[in-house]
């Protein structure tokens, strides 16, 4: 199985460190990329699409954040979308257990799943198995 890129879009310090080590541990992944907003992951996307280099296969969006929350990331990532090669997976990754964020979490196709905070390995496991 090809190594895939991640990318972490989360405004928690803590968490960052957390999950790098953890997606670090899982060896499943060739590089790692993380964003304390959406703004900061869209503005990247945005930069890579304009020099032609490598899209993210795998991001995980947390959804409360300052800046650009998750759900503007998505609109705005809805808006870029046309100018990629490939799909970008994207998982929702929130401490919020509220049904509202996981229904409208299913309203976007490029949304694969909802995990809960904290990511674990086999959480891990399985996202990088997903094609």
């Amino acid at each position: 199985m090809r190594k895939k890129t991640i990318w972490v879009v989360d405004d928690d310090p803590i968490y960052q460190i957390i999950i790098n080590k953890i997606i670090q541990r899982s060896e499943m992944f060739s590089e790692i990329f993380s964003y304390k907003n959406g703004k900061e992951a869209i503005d990247n996307l945005s930069e890579v699409i304009d020099k032609d280099g490598d899209l993210p296969d795998i991001i995980l969006l947390d959804i409360n954040m300052p800046v650009m929350d998750g759900w503007e990331f998505m609109e705005a990532l809805g808006e870029i979308q046309p100018k990629f090669k490939r799909q970008i997976i994207v998982y929702i990754v929130s401490s919020s257990i509220a049904v509202e964020d996981k229904n409208t979490s299913k309203t976007y196709t490029n949304i694969l799943g909802y995990l809960s905070k904290p990511v674990s390995v086999n959480d891990l496991l399985l996202i990088a198995s997903n094609d």
